[in-house]
């Protein structure tokens, strides 16, 4: 029933994003990167973390997205990139 939930929640999602999104798709992604760290952030304080080998790979893939999420919206230039001229 969970599976069910999220792909109707995924589905839904990007496709309000699809009509909406400004930026064609970067701010979904980042949404979905933050929310799914935010998720298994809450699911790791509520509940103990299994012993497998699962685990280590999914939280270190979502901090590798979640600093790329952070890296690139605080990092990006407010202005036009330089002229090489």
């Amino acid at each position: 029933m969970a599976i069910v939930i999220t792909v109707v929640f995924t589905a839904t999602l990007l496709f309000v994003a699809g009509r909406f999104d400004p930026t064609k798709g970067v701010l979904t992604i980042s949404i979905m990167i933050v929310l799914a760290m935010i998720g298994a952030t809450a699911y790791c304080l509520v509940f103990t973390i299994p012993n497998d080998d699962i685990t280590p790979g999914v939280v270190g893939a979502l901090s590798a997205g979640f600093g790329a999420v952070v890296a690139y919206w605080l990092g990006r230039a407010v202005g036009p990139p330089p002229r090489d001229d």
